[in-house]
C-alpha cells in the first residue's frame, strides 16, 4: 500500500469519525441480550440504508447483512460482528451507567461497548465511508450483524448457509493486532441421579453430591490435550444445580455445568469421550447412584420468533502463522496503521470457529482491548476505535485482491 493511498484512506476515516463514534453510542445506548437484538438490528438496518451500501437486508434468524459490490475482480470478504452482549449485573457497581455510552477520559463506556458494539460500529462505517465515496472494493465486501452469539454462536451459523464469502475477518477483541485463532468451547452438563430423603436420615437415600464431589476432585488430575501454540485445553466446573430448594432435603438429582476449552483437532466428541470414564469410576463408588454426560443445549429463540435447539459449542481453530491470509492482512495492517501489527492467539471463543467450520478462511481483527469483555469496566478507547475503522477500510480494500505467492 502506498503511502499516498494510505494518507487518503487516513483522511476519508478522520472524515466520518464522529458520525462513527455516534453510531456506536447509539448502539450500546439500546440494550441488546440474545434473542433481544431487534432494536439494534433495527439501527443497524437503517445505518446502512443511509450510508449507502448497495443491499441491506434481515435473513429469517435476525442477522443484518449489508452488502457493497465489488469490481467483479477479485475474491468476496466479510466482516462479522454480533450485537447481542451479556448481562449487566449490578448497575451500582458500573463507573458510568452500562447503558450511557458515556465518553470520559478518551474512552467510550458501557456493556457492549468493546464486546462488540465498537468494532461493528467502525465495520458499518468501514463499508460505509466506501460506499459514500464510491470506492469499490475488488470483489463483494459484506458486513454482518448476527444475533445470538453470546450463547454459542446461531446467527452465525445460520449465516453461513446463505452468505458463503470467499474469506471471512471477525471483530472481536484484539487490540487493534490480527488474530490468526483460538482454542474452542464445549459446555458439558453432568447430570448425577441418587435418591432424595429427609436429611435426617441420609443413610436412607443415596446422595448425588457425593459422586459430584468425587468427580470434580478427579478433574484437576485428569490429562488434557495440549497444542505448542495454543496451549494446552482447560476445563472448569461453573454451575452447580439441583431438583431441591430445600436445605433439609437430600437432592434427588445434581447438574453440574462444565466449561472446557479445547485446543484445534479436539472435538465435541473427544471430550465427552475423556469425562465418561471418569464419571463412571465415580458413579462406581457410591452405590445406586446413576449419571451420564451429555453436550449442553440451549432451547434458543431470536427476536424475529425463530427457534432452535443448540448446541453450546463453538470450534476451535487456527490458521497457520505463514498462511497467505494472515500474512496479507498483517502487512496491510502494518502498512495503513504505520505501526507493528503482531499476530496473536485470542484467549477466549468466537464466530471464527464457525466460519471456518463452513470453510471460510478467517482471521480477526477487533479496536477493542480483552481485558475489558464481560466486566463492569468494559469500554473502548475512542482513538482505537478510529484505528479499527481506518484497519477495516484497508481490509475491504486489500483482502479481496488475488493473493501472491509471495504473501
Amino acid at each position: 500500500m502506498h503511502d499516498n493511498l494510505t494518507d487518503k484512506l487516513s483522511a476519508l476515516t478522520n472524515r466520518y469519525r464522529a458520525e462513527m463514534l455516534a453510531f456506536c453510542q447509539r448502539l450500546v445506548q439500546t440494550p441488546s441480550l440474545s434473542g433481544q437484538e431487534g432494536e439494534v438490528a433495527a439501527l443497524i438496518y437503517t445505518e446502512m440504508e443511509r450510508l449507502g451500501y448497495d443491499e441491506v437486508w434481515t435473513d429469517d434468524w435476525g442477522n443484518v447483512i449489508g452488502l457493497l459490490r465489488g469490481q467483479g475482480t477479485g475474491h468476496s470478504v466479510i466482516f462479522n460482528g454480533h450485537m447481542d452482549h451479556v448481562d449487566p449485573g449490578d448497575l451500582k457497581d458500573w463507573p458510568y451507567p452500562p447503558f450511557s455510552g458515556a465518553v470520559h477520559d478518551g474512552r467510550l463506556w458501557g456493556r457492549g461497548s468493546a464486546d462488540m458494539k465498537g468494532p461493528l460500529a467502525a465495520m458499518v462505517h468501514a463499508g460505509g465511508a466506501l460506499a459514500r465515496e464510491d470506492v469499490r472494493p475488488p470483489g463483494d465486501l459484506y458486513v454482518a450483524a448476527v444475533v445470538q452469539e453470546e450463547v454459542g454462536g446461531l446467527g452465525t451459523q445460520k449465516l453461513v448457509q446463505t452468505v458463503c464469502p470467499d474469506c471471512a475477518v471477525v471483530g472481536e477483541a484484539s487490540g487493534n493486532h490480527l488474530a490468526r485463532g483460538h482454542r474452542g468451547r464445549v459446555e458439558v452438563v453432568v447430570r448425577v441421579r441418587g435418591r432424595s430423603v429427609h436429611a435426617s436420615v441420609p443413610h436412607q437415600g443415596v446422595n448425588p453430591h457425593a459422586v459430584l464431589a468425587r468427580f470434580i476432585q478427579r478433574l484437576e488430575t485428569l490429562p488434557l490435550a495440549h497444542d505448542e501454540t495454543f496451549g494446552s485445553s482447560t476445563v472448569a466446573p461453573t454451575l452447580y444445580l439441583t431438583d431441591q430448594q430445600s436445605s433439609n432435603v437430600l437432592p434427588g438429582e445434581v447438574r453440574l455445568h462444565l466449561d472446557w476449552r479445547n485446543v484445534p483437532g479436539e472435538t465435541a466428541d473427544d471430550v465427552l469421550a475423556r469425562l465418561r470414564p471418569v464419571l463412571s469410576a465415580c458413579l462406581a463408588e457410591v452405590e445406586g447412584s446413576q449419571g451420564e454426560i451429555l453436550l449442553h443445549v440451549r432451547d434458543l429463540r431470536t427476536y424475529t420468533g425463530q427457534t432452535e435447539a443448540f448446541p453450546d459449542v463453538f470450534p476451535s481453530f487456527g490458521l497457520a502463522a505463514d498462511d497467505k491470509l494472515v500474512l496479507k492482512g498483517q502487512r496491510v495492517l502494518t502498512n495503513v496503521l504505520a505501526r507493528p501489527v503482531d499476530v496473536i492467539i485470542w484467549r477466549f471463543a468466537t464466530d471464527g470457529g464457525h466460519l471456518v467450520a463452513a470453510g471460510v478462511p478467517t482471521i480477526g481483527f477487533g479496536p477493542a482491548e480483552a481485558h475489558t469483555l464481560h466486566t463492569v469496566r468494559e469500554h473502548v478507547p475512542v482513538e482505537m476505535l478510529v484505528e479499527g475503522m481506518l484497519g477495516y477500510v484497508a481490509l475491504a480494500l486489500e483482502l479481496g485482491a488475488e493473493v501472491s505467492n509471495h504473501e
